[in-house]
């Protein structure tokens, strides 16, 4: 099946054909024709299945067709905000958003990303020049909502994105007061890469009758992915690190950890090893967090060592190895951690570093993916057997750690924001690949929207 015979303008086929993509994803051929009916949708899809295109797609489809009457004459022409986008982090925010612009190069429409952690003041001026379609974080969006500085009566379609995440950071109050504020009468689209009883009550809240689409098993994880569990006692987890990557000759590594401490430590650590590593965190600035993920996506950086909320929505293009230095608080992390690999198709290894303290952590994320992980012992970094678990060290909202035990709700860390960005040119194609939507120049940021 191509694009277009999706039901989208020739207009928009152009536009992906030119970025290098013929053919849709499984979310894509589902989910295209439901949004452009014109009803509501909760869709299953984890990360790196394409499902931003899923959605931004007949959006743009809908919006150029001039339902509302609305007929703009030129990309600059005034106009109200007609879809709005939510997003948890800046990440994603920014990856959505340049999706869209690239998406609609032959179309009358333009769009805009806002989120926190920037000044308010261009986001402003940006607003006020109108946009059809805006991508936004629920924190930064909140604050000008308050201040009067955006209009969101004329809102035709919404969309929640990576619900579940939107969920586990705290994001529900900001959500709901953004629902209040919007037209009655409008489209809903969630889409949510797991299922928990949080995200049935609010689609049971905010849909209306929506069709239903899942790609992926609920609750699981990508079956083209490795995954594999060593375990090793706590302060061995750094040369054992450092012993894979030698060994292997990893030359692309995104690991994870629970703090922003801990990923700090970790790459001066791996330096003294004479491994390029470089952290990425809501502590750090925009420009070193630019700087890092630009670095590991040309290969000139091996790893990248990531807290969870600041590597939401990195897209990394055949990223071959993800590794948990630290085990995630929140089993459904462990899921959108090793989405980071094996995207749109392409095999990936996720490996666990586990210690005698995350034995119940890892005993719940086999739980939600309903499969037992596969053990393998490293000669040389055999685990004491008689060690006794401590309490996990968990973070802050400021980015410091605190002493309890394992938490079973995720905490609601404090985020970084947002920023409105200008239009850009479409990149040049690429050739011959299944379309999973991607951001060529995605600026990297914090984590939540205020």
């Amino acid at each position: 099946m191509s694009f277009s015979k999706l039901g989208l303008s020739e207009a928009i086929v152009r536009a992906v054909t030119e970025f290098g993509y013929t053919t849709p994803t499984p979310i894509q051929s589902q989910s295209i024709p439901a949004v452009l009916a014109g009803g509501d949708l909760l869709a299953g899809a984890q990360t790196g299945t394409g499902k931003t295109a899923g959605f931004t797609l007949p959006i743009l489809h809908r919006l150029s067709s001039n339902e509302s009457g609305t007929a703009q004459t030129s990309k600059t022409s005034r106009r109200p905000i007609r879809a709005l986008i939510l997003a948890p982090t800046r990440e994603l925010a920014a990856q959505v958003e340049e999706n869209v612009r690239i998406y609609a190069k032959y179309l009358k429409l333009n769009s805009a990303v806002i989120f926190g952690g920037v000044g308010i003041h261009p986001q402003i001026k940006l607003l006020a020049h109108g946009v059809d379609i805006l991508v936004a974080t629920p924190g930064r969006l909140l604050d000008h909502i308050q201040q009067g500085t955006v209009k969101l009566d004329k809102i035709e379609i919404l969309v929640l994105d990576e619900a579940d995440r939107m969920l586990d950071m705290g994001f529900i109050r900001d959500i709901r007061k953004v629902l209040a504020v919007l037209p009655k009468k409008r489209q809903n689209l969630l889409f949510s890469a797991t299922f928990s009883d949080e995200i049935k009550a609010l689609a049971d809240g905010l849909l209306n009758s929506p069709a239903m689409i899942e790609v992926a098993r609920r609750n699981s994880t990508v079956e083209v992915i490795t995954q594999l569990v060593h375990p090793v006692d706590r302060n061995r987890k750094h040369p054992m690190l450092t012993h894979l990557i030698k060994t292997n000759r990893w030359q692309q590594v995104l690991v994870f950890t629970r703090t922003k401490h801990g990923a700090n430590k970790l790459v001066e650590q791996l330096g003294k090893d004479g491994i390029s590593a470089m952290a990425i965190h809501g502590n750090k600035s925009q420009s070193a967090r630019t700087k890092a993920l630009s670095e590991f996506k040309d290969g000139k950086l091996q790893v990248l060592a990531a807290t969870d909320i600041a590597a939401r929505g990195i897209d990394i293009e055949q990223l071959p190895h993800v590794v948990n230095y630290d085990l995630p608080n929140v089993p459904e992390d462990y899921v959108h951690r090793i989405g980071r690999t094996g995207r749109a198709g392409a095999t990936g290894e996720a490996v666990s570093l586990v210690c005698v303290d995350e034995h119940q952590m890892l005993k719940d994320i086999e739980k939600l993916i309903k499969q037992t992980l596969p053990r393998e012992i490293i000669p040389g970094f055999e685990p004491d057997l008689n060690a006794k678990p401590q309490p996990i060290q968990l973070r802050s909202g400021n980015g410091g750690g605190r002493q309890q035990p394992r938490a079973q709700n995720p905490g609601a860390g404090k985020p970084a924001a947002q920023t409105a960005k200008p239009h850009g040119g479409a990149p040049a194609p690429a050739s011959g690949r299944r379309f999973a939507s991607r951001s060529p120049k995605m600026q990297p940021g914090g984590a939540r929207g205020r």
